[in-house]
């Protein structure tokens, strides 16, 4: 099914008599759902960018691609640096808006700027009754009352359809560099990590690749802006970062941080892929005891891509720690998603109750 209307979907959804898998472009299908495919490639198209406001709003199916090309002729960007999951998951289509949103999909220079949520302004959404929903608008300012429009993002379908999107765009920046301390242990690379974090140097991104049998590890710190701000910047953390040991600084913009935004050296890697969110001082630990066959630290440490041997269910093997995991990519038969409290999880079943009544869209998806 492929309604062309926002009204089209509605009819759809109030005259469901089972559960519907809600899809846009199909290229990131993380977590296990079942029912008749519902398509939202249709409901596309910007309606609405102004440049001067830093303000664009667009239908849910509309690619990815088309909003980051208008986007690039006014020198503005999305500036959370969505994820392309393709690579990594093995799919094809067209990454969707509605899709990234619904995913709350983010990149490394999320550590910095936020997500996708911190960027929304409005939603327009069918929720599982079939009731046609508005909330937020187009610009920025303080609201009373629930706030739909982050609740959505992130809540994978299952609170509501997608079907228009407004956010809060960037200017692009100059230029770009990027740190490079070479060698570093893990231990080692999330200190400093932390301090660049910790300067008033604004880094943009922060990624350690442990050493493996083809190379060296690698540490990366990333600055943007102005040509001689990042120039001052890049120079000022190369200093502070000097008692680590060797570092340099690439100034031609030629580190492939696309690569550590879509994780691109596991793509054709077999194994499974967790994702875990933890607090950046642990994950060193935590990755010791993963007995994993590759990992990626982002974030300053606090986002850890691990690539393990199919089927293995990697949070039992780890045990207990402080954050979550998420099976991004593999067969292990376990939840895709971490399990919640109970205290949050009758939170989560009561909204979506109240949601979606039926619980037709995307059953079973966090579960």
């Amino acid at each position: 099914m492929t309604p062309k209307t926002e009204d089209d979907l509605a009819q759809i959804i109030r005259g469901a008599n089972g559960p519907l898998r809600i899809q846009g472009g199909g290229t990131r299908p993380i977590g296990r759902t079942e029912g008749e495919t519902l398509h939202t490639t249709a409901l596309s198209g910007i309606s609405l960018y102004e440049p001067g406001a830093l303000t664009i709003v667009a239908g849910a199916g509309t690619p990815v691609a088309e909003v980051e090309k208008t986007l690039a002729a006014q020198n503005q960007r999305l500036a959370f640096e969505p994820m392309d999951h393709r690579g990594l998951l093995g799919t094809s289509g067209t990454s969707t808006m509605g899709g990234l949103v619904a995913a709350n999909v983010s990149g490394p220079r999320r550590i910095a700027v936020g997500a996708c949520r911190d960027f929304m302004l409005g939603v327009r959404y069918v929720d599982g009754a079939g009731n046609i929903v508005k909330n937020g608008g187009r610009v920025m300012k303080n609201v009373t009352g629930y706030d739909l429009v982050k609740l959505m993002t992130g809540a994978y379908g299952t609170l509501g359809v997608l079907t228009e999107v407004s956010m809060k765009v960037l200017p692009d920046v100059e230029t770009t560099a990027t740190v490079l301390l070479h060698r570093l242990s893990d231990d080692d690379a999330v200190k400093a990590m932390s301090a660049a974090l910790g300067s008033p140097f604004e880094a943009t991104g922060l990624a350690h690749f442990p050493k493996a049998s083809n190379r060296d590890a690698l540490t990366m710190i990333r600055v943007e802006g102005f040509a001689d701000s990042v120039a001052y910047r890049a120079g000022q953390l190369q200093a502070l970062l000097a008692p680590f040991g060797e570092v340099t600084i690439d100034a031609d913009a030629k580190t492939d941080w696309t690569a550590v935004r879509d994780v691109s050296a596991f793509a054709d890697q077999t194994g499974d892929v967790w994702r875990f969110s933890v607090k950046p001082s642990d994950a060193p630990a935590l990755v010791a005891r993963m007995d994993a066959k590759a990992v990626q630290y982002d974030w300053g440490g606090g986002l850890i891509w691990a690539l393990i041997d199919a089927g293995r269910d990697l949070r039992a093997a780890v045990g207990a720690f402080d954050g979550h995991a998420t099976l991004v990519r593999g067969s292990a038969d376990v939840p895709t998603f971490h399990p919640e409290l109970p205290a949050l999880a009758a939170i989560t079943q009561g909204l979506r109750g109240k949601f979606d009544p039926r619980g037709i869209l995307n059953p079973g998806i966090m579960g």
